[in-house]
């Protein structure tokens, strides 16, 4: 091992603080050491001195000063990667600390897609609340990219989205099912529009609720409406929450929207909504549960990935 990379190591180890993450992050929020030092509530020169003690720790410039203010250097967009990650664990801990103390067992941290099959929902809290102790369970919900930075940032322990990730390096990943896309429409107007045969063009000219633009299912029901020859519609709304789609499918008679079959069913459950008896078919991988590859394997976050395989 080259001799200047012992010594990086060796600064690492015996000189970076938990205490030097903080002005970074600020530094790299703020791009400016006099707005960070506001913020801080301390000197710029304070800010300054801190700064080159810690570019000292890794013998290089982090930061470059352009006309935006401060720009990372590679090396220091490495550093902020970290800080990030390890200012995340730090208040995990924190947390996690907090919930033992009151006599839990531990706190685990989930996000889910919002079309999140509902069995795998009861699953993943049955999980947390049936243990003895019991966990603590944060459930955060967003799309797949979202989460999975989330993930990646140390934000959460786990992920249950689509699998539009291969595992890799640092992300371990399990399909749990695949979905089954269905039409759903106001129970009054299910008899009329199922008349007849699949006719997209005449669907296109209702009042779609579709997901935001950015969204794999909405990149996927866009391609439905094009391999149908049919321009996609503009929808009346966007959303990916079931509240505001339930409020529609009750409120608005020319409301329409495709959704997988399992959020379908909750959809019509209450008796405002019917699904269309049209077969439909989408290339959306599966939906799966991921997590971060750990040196040391996480008890909590295997143990829900089995209790949710095991749920379907």
């Amino acid at each position: 091992m080259p001799i200047a990379t012992d010594k990086l190591l060796h600064n690492i180890v015996s000189r970076l603080r938990l205490k030097h993450l903080p002005l970074l992050l600020g530094l790299e929020r703020q791009r400016s050491v006099s707005r960070v030092a506001a913020e801080l509530n301390l000197s710029q020169p304070a800010v300054t001195k801190a700064l080159r003690e810690i570019e000292d720790i890794f013998t290089t410039p982090l930061f470059t000063r352009t006309r935006n203010g401060l720009e990372p250097t590679a090396t220091g967009a490495a550093v902020l990667a970290y800080a990030r990650a390890a200012m995340a664990d730090a208040e995990a801990l924190g947390r996690e600390l907090a919930v033992i103390e009151a006599g839990l067992r531990g706190r685990l941290r989930i996000g889910a897609i919002p079309y999140t099959a509902r069995a795998v929902l009861d699953a993943a809290l049955a999980y947390g609340m049936n243990r003895s102790p019991r966990l603590s369970v944060l459930v955060r919900e967003g799309t797949t990219d979202e989460l999975v930075d989330a993930l990646r940032q140390h934000e959460l322990d786990c992920v249950i989205a689509r699998s539009f990730y291969l595992a890799g390096e640092d992300i371990i990943e399990q399909p749990l099912y695949r979905e089954e896309p269905v039409l759903v429409v106001p129970s009054r107007a299910a008899a009329r529009l199922s008349r007849g045969g699949l006719d997209w063009k005449r669907l296109a000219e209702l009042d779609w609720v579709l997901p935001p633009i950015d969204t794999p299912v909405r990149r996927t029901i866009n391609t439905m409406f094009a391999v149908a020859g049919v321009a996609p519609p503009l929808p009346i709304v966007e959303t990916y929450s079931l509240k505001p789609m339930a409020t529609l499918l009750r409120s608005q008679p020319q409301s329409i929207m495709i959704v997988p079959r399992s959020v379908a069913a909750e959809l019509i459950e209450p008796g405002d909504a019917a699904t269309l008896p049209f077969s439909l078919s989408w290339d959306l991988p599966p939906v799966g549960v991921m997590w971060r590859r750990e040196p040391q394997e996480n008890e909590l976050v295997t143990g829900l990935v089995a209790a949710l395989r095991q749920a379907l």
